[in-house]
């Protein structure tokens, strides 16, 4: 799961964003509303965790303009300010939770798990039939021809990706930032290897290479069914 940290007390920042990657977490930081509002938008993360009092852009005036955006990601407020009037100001900007420092970390984990849970719903229970291949993201595992195929979490992420953005070009950098995190050091070449085994795991003829760009699977027949 990967989350956006969006706060500007650096201490906090640090032993929050250790104690977030021991729980499984991957963690992404933003020290200011601005870079905040930039990261929140590229659509890569499941969960944002925002504080209210920030430099340049605060975090009530950040959440009404990506909610304006048509951004749904979860938002949970970690803040200092706990006054009714506070909760009640940030829920109604488009937050799904409020959380008043200082907390304990086990209430935060147990909460970010909640909203996962929420918003993961139609996607976990939901499974993906694309030509004669059946992937359930949540085992990842693909059926194909009663063959049951083990992906690694890195595999499965990548083809759910691809899976779901059929018709579009996925570049290499979105690869990069969905899969491995936005501060990630993976490089294209690590792409590369991931793509080969995909091909070779699963023998997804159609995915093609967009030389320099990234992956391209043309529209096809895709299908939900319940899990």
């Amino acid at each position: 799961m990967k989350l956006l940290l969006v706060d500007d007390e650096s201490k906090l920042v640090e032993a929050l964003s250790y104690l977030l990657k021991k729980n499984g977490f991957v963690v992404d930081i933003a020290m200011d509303g601005e870079t905040g509002i930039e990261m929140a938008c590229t659509g890569i993360y499941d969960i944002i965790i925002l504080d209210r009092m920030l430099p340049y852009l605060d975090g009530v005036s950040l959440l009404k303009e990506f909610r304006r955006l048509g951004h749904s990601t979860p938002v949970l407020f970690l803040t200092a300010k706990d006054t009714p009037d506070d909760r009640a100001e940030g829920l109604n900007a488009g937050a799904d939770d409020y959380l008043v420092k200082p907390f304990f970390t086990v209430e935060l984990v147990a909460r970010l798990q909640a909203l996962a849970r929420r918003k993961n719903k139609e996607i976990v229970d939901t499974i993906l039939i694309l030509d004669d291949i059946r992937f359930d993201p949540q085992r990842a595992q693909v059926t194909k021809k009663d063959r049951v195929i083990q992906l690694t979490l890195k595999e499965s992420q990548l083809l759910e990706l691809l899976i779901r953005n059929q018709g579009q070009v996925v570049t290499k950098q979105r690869i990069i930032e969905k899969v491995w995190g936005y501060n990630s050091e993976a490089e294209e070449s690590t792409i590369n290897i991931y793509i080969h085994y995909l091909r070779k795991k699963i023998n997804i003829s159609n995915l093609k290479t967009v030389r320099g760009v990234g992956y391209y699977l043309p529209k096809s027949n895709i299908t939900k069914v319940a899990n």
